[in-house]
C-alpha cells in the first residue's frame, strides 16, 4: 500500500433507480452510451483514470485538480447538451463531487478520507451539479473562468470535521437570482393587527412558499447550509420566503404568537407577495 495526494471525482446519476424501474432495457443503454462516448473519453482527456464504476457511479482519480474540475465541467455542460431535448422526466443528470485529498492505493483501488469527502461531496450536489471541497476551491480559485459559491461547512456522513464546500458554475451558466449581486429582494407588508412582516423572493417560475419557522432570517439563511437549497430551487421556482412575527426583520414586540396569527401572516404575505392561491 502507497499513500499519495489525488484529485478524486466521484459522479453517480440522480434518479437512477427511478429510470431503471420505468424503463430497464432503455436506461442500461444511455448509461452505457454517456460512459462510452463522453465519460470515459473525457476523463481520460484530462490525465485522469477510472478506478471503479459502481452501478450507475464511478470514482476516478486525476494528478491535477485543474485538470479534474476541468473535467467535471465539461462532462456536466455535454450532458446537458445531450438531454436537453429529452422529457423533463427522462433526462439522465449526473451529480459529481471533487476533492483534493491523500489516498492510499492497493491493487489499483484507492481508499481513505479523501475518496469518502468526494463522494458526500457528489451526494451533496444538485442534479446536473459539481460540488468540490474547500481544498480544491483553493487550487483552481482565480485559474479556472468558473463562478464557485460557497455553501459553508457541511456536515457529512462519516466524515468527523465539517466540511467547506463550494457549487461550481461555469462562466455564462443561468444562474438564479443571487443577493451578493443585489438581486435578493426584501419587502415589507403588514398583517392584521399592525404586525411588520419581512418577505424575500427570488427566482423565476411556478410560485414557491417556504413557511416560516422560529429562530429563521430572511436574509442570514441565505448564509448557511441551506442556502444551496434555497439557490436550486429558485432555478425553477419563485421562491418566497418571509420571517415569521418575532423573528428576523420582521417585528420582535408582538402579543399575538398564536397559530392562528402565523396562519394568517402566510395568507397576508403570500398576497403581498402577489401570489395566486387558487
Amino acid at each position: 500500500m502507497a499513500r499519495h495526494l489525488a484529485a478524486i471525482m466521484a459522479a453517480d446519476f440522480a434518479g437512477y433507480s427511478r429510470f431503471m424501474s420505468e424503463d430497464e432495457a432503455g436506461t442500461l443503454a444511455q448509461l452505457k452510451t454517456h460512459h462510452s462516448e463522453l465519460i470515459e473519453p473525457t476523463i481520460a482527456k484530462h490525465g485522469g483514470r477510472i478506478v471503479k464504476l459502481m452501478g450507475d457511479g464511478l470514482l476516478a482519480e486525476f494528478g491535477s485538480i485543474i485538470e479534474a474540475v476541468t473535467c467535471a465541467v465539461e462532462i456536466q455542460q455535454e450532458m446537458e447538451n445531450r438531454t436537453r431535448s429529452a422529457p423533463e422526466e427522462r433526462q439522465m443528470r449526473l451529480r459529481i463531487g471533487v476533492h483534493l485529498g491523500d489516498v492510499i492505493t492497493d491493487g489499483g483501488d484507492i481508499y481513505g478520507d479523501g475518496v469518502n469527502i468526494a463522494a458526500r461531496l457528489e451526494g451533496i450536489a444538485r442534479a446536473g451539479g459539481i460540488c468540490i471541497s474547500r481544498q480544491a476551491f483553493d487550487q483552481i480559485d482565480g485559474k479556472l473562468s468558473l463562478t464557485c459559491r460557497p455553501l459553508g461547512p457541511q456536515t457529512l456522513k462519516n466524515i468527523p470535521k465539517p466540511v467547506e464546500a463550494y457549487t461550481v458554475e461555469s462562466e455564462g451558466e443561468a444562474a438564479p437570482a443571487d443577493p451578493d449581486r443585489g438581486e435578493l429582494k426584501v419587502e415589507y407588508c403588514r398583517a392584521h393587527d399592525g404586525v411588520r412582516l419581512a418577505y424575500a423572493t427570488v427566482g423565476r417560475g411556478p410560485p414557491l412558499v417556504k413557511t416560516a419557522n422560529w429562530m429563521n432570517h430572511v436574509v442570514y439563511d441565505w448564509e448557511t447550509a441551506l442556502r444551496h437549497l434555497f439557490l436550486d430551487l429558485a432555478r425553477d421556482f419563485t421562491l418566497l420566503r418571509y420571517d415569521a412575527r418575532g423573528n428576523g426583520l420582521s417585528d420582535w414586540d408582538v402579543e399575538n404568537l398564536s397559530l392562528d396569527a402565523w396562519v394568517t401572516d402566510l395568507e397576508t404575505v403570500v398576497d403581498a407577495a402577489g401570489l395566486d392561491r387558487g
